[in-house]
């Protein structure tokens, strides 16, 4: 799955650095479609989840897909980069993936812990450089909402999103420029 993934991926990439809305499109279902984003960002929020209501949640995954989804397309030549896989464990409906990627001369591992869910295989973490991604957002999220509540830390990921998006936020003029019109 992870390398037929790395090869469709490899074909879009190849031969042009300018990409069409739609390969743009084809390029971040293929990146972002292995990950579960509802279970990495239960374990991102930790026993926040828990105190949150069922809408609360939907948004929260909704609003931290989109911007896992948009930084992913910042730096699209590192997918390029030639990827073997090192080990392969397969337990009932888990499995651990470890690969080596080589991007500009310099091997990063990448591990892919797995799930079976409804016949389908999606990734809960992904460990890049025995940094667990997971655990990387729950250390920043479960800060801000410990010491600044749970819609600071929702604010703060739909200021995010909408910058990754290159939608500006909304701008209030200033005094400046409303003395200068009047």
């Amino acid at each position: 799955m992870l390398e037929k993934r790395d090869q469709q991926i490899k074909s879009i990439l190849s031969g042009t650095d300018d990409y069409t809305a739609e390969q743009r499109a084809q390029l971040k279902e293929l990146i972002n479609g292995v990950i579960d984003f509802r279970v990495m960002g239960q374990r991102a929020l930790g026993p926040h989840w828990e105190d949150l209501s069922a809408e609360q949640r939907d948004e929260f995954v909704s609003v931290f897909h989109d911007v896992v989804r948009a930084q992913s397309m910042s730096d699209l030549g590192v997918y390029n980069s030639k990827v073997t896989y090192d080990q392969i464990e397969i337990h009932d409906d888990s499995a651990f993936v470890r690969t080596q990627t080589r991007y500009e001369g310099r091997a990063t591992p990448v591990e892919y812990v797995l799930k079976r869910r409804e016949g389908e295989w999606r990734a809960e973490d992904i460990i890049i450089d025995g940094v667990s991604t997971a655990e990387g957002y729950a250390r920043s999220f479960q800060t801000v909402v410990r010491q600044h509540g749970f819609d600071r830390l929702m604010k703060s990921l739909r200021s995010k999103r909408e910058e990754v998006r290159g939608t500006p936020a909304p701008s209030r003029p200033s005094s400046a420029s409303m003395a200068s019109t009047g």
